[in-house]
């Protein structure tokens, strides 16, 4: 049956089983002899070896919620924006179940955005908790940008339900917090959980900037995400800052 389908019918059904079930489309196809079919099939076997090398380096980035599994509910917690010259800083705390399955989890600035929404999407289906800390532009003025980072991050962990017995943080020991900590350098690079949590902040940040942008066109934010770029600079020299403006991070150019 499958030597009679064309080859525009083949590669409909290549572009259909390619991601969900390549090893059907290469048991159907495998003794085709037609070298565009020979083709799909060594596609199909790539996918199937790509998809093997990232189940591998995901059970790598689940290590430390392995080395503390004693822990009822291990929290990843993160933060995206605390370099920027506009806008809010965003933290994520994330639990995740035990028998964990998801993919490509990475350190949210490693990954494209399309794949950071595709994420997005399945943390908050499949997450135990996921809760969201904000710390404005105004609170980073009024009381520096780390304890504003630091107030976040304890909003992000105050929200989740059930309450963690663990925090693994991305490089930093949050003040203020009871519960155990374990910094990790790097951490949205080695660990699931602070991953998902970088993830889930740029997210809604970047959302937020997006938002943002439609208010204050002139700035770029849709593009910059309030980062000192320098189409952001030239209009904050030419326009002057916005309500949403970092004060104390924009000294040297207004």
């Amino acid at each position: 049956m499958a030597d009679k389908m064309t080859i525009t019918e083949i590669k409909k059904e290549f572009d259909i089983l390619s991601e969900s079930n390549p090893e059907s489309f290469i048991k159907r196809f495998e003794s085709d002899e037609r070298t565009q079919v020979k083709n799909l099939v060594a596609r199909a076997e790539k996918k199937i070896a790509a998809l093997e090398k990232e189940k591998a380096r995901m059970i790598k980035m689940f290590e430390f919620e392995r080395r503390y599994s004693d822990y009822s509910y291990i929290c990843g917690i993160d933060e995206v924006g605390r370099g920027p010259l506009a806008g809010p800083v965003v933290a994520g705390a994330v639990i995740l179940p035990k028998d964990c399955d998801i993919l490509y989890l990475n350190d949210s600035k490693q990954l494209s955005e399309k794949k950071r929404e595709e994420l997005y999407s399945v943390i908050m289906e499949k997450a135990v908790s996921v809760g969201l800390g904000f710390s404005s532009h105004e609170l980073i003025d009024e009381i520096n940008i780390l304890q504003a980072t630091y107030a976040a991050m304890r909003e992000a962990v105050s929200k989740l339900d059930p309450a963690p017995d663990l925090l693994l943080n991305d490089a930093v020991k949050i003040p203020e917090l009871t519960m155990a900590q374990v910094p990790i350098i790097k951490g949205d690079t080695l660990s699931a959980s602070i991953s998902a949590a970088s993830i889930v902040a740029k997210v809604t940040r970047d959302r937020m900037m997006v938002k943002y942008d439609e208010i204050y066109p002139e700035y770029g934010f849709a593009k910059n995400k309030g980062y000192g770029s320098s189409e952001h600079i030239e209009a904050l020299k030419k326009y002057g800052p916005t309500p949403i403006h970092r004060r104390s991070f924009i000294k040297n150019f207004v």
